[in-house]
């Protein structure tokens, strides 16, 4: 009989396999939901993140604002976007509320300005094409001021795109023709544009607020002679014919204002709030002065 026979009986039971058993029993199919939430929580954290100052702009239309969607712009490249849009409490504003994003956290500034950019269609001029698209946008440019976090937005764009130009006032018996963005000319060039329009406090003039561009301040001296070069002037003579002069086609359709500066270096450069009158036409000296002056180099 062999040793197998000897140890086997028919009572003897046979030897089990052990079977291990993995000890993480997480279900496959919550990989899928785990790895979108984990996803989504990154993209939360950066966005919290990416931006930060809380701005509050008060405009009196905000039509075509969408919250988390229309952006804040300065020259093109965006800056923060719009959080909310409310009614404020006398419901004759809307309230804006804004986050900026850390880097461009010093656009909160005293001095910083801030509008809404939709497409307008006037005469002589067309802007915010690229809105048909996309929609409305606000663009900014920034101040220098201390740090702020309320703001009135404008209700148009400023005419001239810069801060530092020089302001000043022109008196005129009517406004006639001109109007916000009317070119401002020097030798046919054009040096600045008008800021607005208003009846003087007595309401026996109108005050015309003007802004010269940076770069041409030193054009503008006490000395200086302002005049209206709004629509055609025709003369007509008997040996000459007719003679048109317009200074441009802009000015015919939209107003403009020219300007000379006399050739004496005694006389003094404006300053912010100078104010000067506006003749209807000018002086043939006035067109004759040719003073050099220095302007400044474009940026």
């Amino acid at each position: 009989m062999s040793d197998s026979q000897k140890h086997s009986g028919p009572g003897e039971e046979l030897p089990k396999a052990k079977v291990t058993r993995n000890k993480w029993n997480f279900p496959v199919v919550w990989v899928v939901p785990v790895l979108a939430v984990i996803v989504a929580g990154y993209l939360v954290y950066h966005r919290v993140h990416e931006f930060g100052t809380k701005i509050t702009i008060k405009f009196r239309n905000g039509s075509g604002l969408k919250i988390g969607e229309t952006p804040i712009k300065y020259r093109g490249v965006t800056i923060g976007e719009v959080r909310s849009v409310e009614l404020s409490k006398d419901q004759q504003h809307v309230m804006v509320v804004a986050r900026l994003k850390r880097s461009d956290a010093a656009m909160a500034r005293e001095g910083s300005v801030f509008w809404i950019v939709r497409t307008e269609v006037r005469i002589g001029n067309v802007t915010g094409l690229g809105t048909i698209m996309t929609g409305p946008h606000i663009e900014a440019l920034p101040g220098g001021g201390a740090p702020r976090t309320q703001f009135v937005g404008l209700e148009s764009a400023p005419v001239t795109l810069e801060l530092n130009g020089l302001k000043i006032v022109l008196l005129s018996s009517r406004l006639g023709p001109l109007k916000p963005g009317s070119p401002v000319y020097y030798r046919g060039i054009e040096v600045g544009a008008v800021q607005a329009g208003q009846l003087n406090t007595n309401a026996a003039t109108v005050d015309i607020h003007v802004t010269i561009q940076q770069r041409y301040m030193k054009l503008v001296r006490n000395g200086s002679k302002f005049w209206n070069v709004s629509g055609m002037d025709v003369k007509i003579g008997l040996f000459h014919g007719a003679e048109i002069n317009v200074e441009s086609l802009r000015s015919l359709i939209t107003g403009g204002i020219a300007f000379a500066t006399p050739d004496d270096p005694k006389d003094e450069p404006a300053k912010d709030g100078a104010v000067f009158h506006l003749y209807d036409e000018p002086k043939k000296e006035w067109l004759e002065w040719r003073p050099e002056i220095a302007i400044l180099p474009e940026n």
